[in-house]
């Protein structure tokens, strides 16, 4: 396995792959590696010759008064899981070197980056595409693999490759869930033993909404209010968003549930951010 931090070497590596005809696969993450990104690596090995890991913290997605200067930092164990796990090469790029003194560019989606985190973090889903851009024309991947847990950067990711002619193919891979239920999230570790309690409501929200419309009841309405309910029952979970959208087009599903209804939670425990989804 190679540790790359040159952004020259990384790309001159990658176009050789190319050349040589080997399919490149891609897991773009900020570090602090749990089962949830290794699984994306299992994902993409089964479909590429070569298997690209890049850890980056990308400042330009974090917003004012954010996690940014806490967000954890493990590389030691990241490469030493990395390095099990079969990946090629690791991307580990300076901040100075993605966004140097001269930077001014921006890639902006404005449609589906708008709505749902795109309320309340109005900046974050710029940052994301402007660096998920830089590291695609970096690692040159044929296939890139994302996390269901992050449904909307998903699609927001999915939307710039194809208005933006990339010849990327995504690899979506299911949510990676501990064992009682909580979804992987790197900003887990910030809970302690309460909140993490309070957070396994995100997915008991979840179970109520899929019994509920098992059930019969596919009034959204009906639905969103006994989640909320749920939700609130806790003093340290303030809601964000409890929505109920078209999996697709992430608008709005206003009146009954249909077969592309996802329901997407945002939700913080105290002080710390969570969210979660469920396609019903």
């Amino acid at each position: 396995m190679d540790i790359i931090d040159s952004i020259d070497d990384m790309q001159n590596r990658s176009l050789a792959l190319r050349a040589e005809g080997k399919k490149i696969g891609f897991v773009p993450t900020m570090g602090c590696l749990h089962e949830g990104h290794l699984s994306l690596v299992d994902l993409i090995k089964d479909q590429a010759d070569v298997c690209i890991l890049s850890i980056f913290i990308n400042p330009i997605q974090f917003g004012k008064n954010e996690d940014l200067n806490k967000y954890p930092e493990t590389l030691d164990n990241d490469i030493a899981r990395c390095r099990e796990r079969g990946v090629d090469f690791v991307f580990v790029p300076k901040k100075e070197a993605i966004y140097n003194d001269e930077f001014s560019s921006k890639v902006i989606e404005s449609i589906l980056s708008d709505r749902l985190c795109g309320k309340s973090r109005p900046t974050h889903f710029d940052g994301v595409t402007t660096v998920c851009v830089k590291l695609f024309n970096i690692c040159q991947p044929h296939y890139v693999a994302l996390g269901q847990k992050d449904a909307q950067q998903v699609s927001v990711l999915k939307k710039i490759i194809k208005d933006l002619n990339f010849p990327i193919h995504i690899k979506v891979g299911p949510i990676i869930r501990e064992m009682d239920g909580l979804a992987m999230s790197s900003r887990n570790t910030y809970l302690n033993p309460d909140e993490r309690r309070d957070a396994l409501l995100l997915n008991q929200s979840n179970e109520l909404a899929t019994r509920l419309v098992k059930s019969g009841i596919n009034d959204v309405e009906i639905i969103l209010k006994e989640i909320r309910e749920l939700l609130t029952s806790v003093g340290s979970i303030k809601i964000d968003y409890v929505e109920i959208v078209n999996k697709h087009t992430l608008e709005d599903e206003s009146i009954v549930i249909s077969e592309q209804s996802m329901l997407m939670l945002a939700v913080w425990v105290n002080e710390v951010r969570l969210i979660d989804n469920k396609v019903l």
